[in-house]
């Protein structure tokens, strides 16, 4: 199927590795040209070079924490600097947290803030006004399953990703009628680096390897039984931002092999 986004622009953040990278590269098969930011502008760097080398697209890789507004701007700056304006927006960054409500200081909740939610409204912000001069454009934020059905052993992660959810239907009422449509996919089990460390930790003093925990925890939750890689959702992400999906307008996709067991 011919997705129809030749020649587009996709801006794409915490995309030096997992879910972001995925969809950045998936972008470039699609001949989207692209700019990925982390922090660790190294590898950033290194993977757009890499994704350059491989599609024959402009890939452009930089350094920037989005919960920093001089870093947002950044961002902009060079999306207009190197390619004049944007197309489509993949707001990605955004890791799990670890606390409970009684022990996690303001700083934490602020930070996660900043990060799961801000970070989508600043850079939507200041990149809408590119895709209006372009004739529209996409936006998805890359929100979680927690929004609806939480892991408690995260409450700040669930809030944020419920608040990023809430965002994601008013940024799609208030942008459609500059042709700007605006999603959100709401990912469970995906196998990433961070996934991968966590059952380490739990299975550093135990017989079980880390691969034997992520398939018990898979089993348990899920009816598919197993993680998604995060080549399988960026398929669905890089879809949701052609015009193939052209009538998908501030819904929430469950890509989760089952694992919802709640009704909305």
């Amino acid at each position: 199927m011919d997705l129809q986004l030749e020649g587009k622009v996709a801006v794409i953040t915490g995309g030096s590795s997992g879910i972001g990278l995925a969809v950045a590269e998936k972008f470039a098969q699609e001949r989207v040209n692209v700019l990925l930011c982390a922090r660790d502008g190294a590898l950033t760097m290194q993977q757009a070079e890499r994704i350059s080398n491989t599609y024959n697209v402009a890939a452009v890789g930089m350094r920037a924490d989005v919960t920093q507004v001089d870093d947002i701007a950044q961002v902009v700056k060079r999306t207009e600097d190197e390619f004049g304006g944007v197309d489509i927006l993949f707001n990605n960054a955004g890791v799990g947290t670890k606390e409970t409500i009684m022990d996690a200081p303001d700083s934490d909740w602020q930070y996660y803030w900043d990060l799961h939610v801000m970070a989508a409204v600043r850079l939507s912000r200041a990149l809408v006004p590119m895709m209006r001069r372009r004739g529209g454009g996409v936006i998805v934020n890359n929100a979680s399953i927690c929004a609806l059905q939480p892991l408690y052993h995260e409450p700040i992660y669930n809030v944020t990703k419920a608040a990023l959810v809430m965002l994601t239907k008013c940024m799609a009422h208030e942008f459609i009628g500059d042709n700007i449509r605006v999603n959100n996919v709401n990912p469970g089990l995906i196998q990433t680096s961070g996934w991968e460390v966590a059952a380490k930790e739990r299975t550093a003093n135990s017989d079980m390897t880390w691969q034997a925990y992520l398939k018990n925890y898979a089993e348990e939750k899920t009816p598919i039984g197993r993680f998604a890689t995060p080549d399988e959702l960026s398929d669905f992400i890089v879809f949701l931002c052609s015009p193939r999906a052209s009538y998908c307008v501030g819904s929430s996709y469950y890509v989760d092999g089952g694992w919802l067991n709640v009704t909305t």
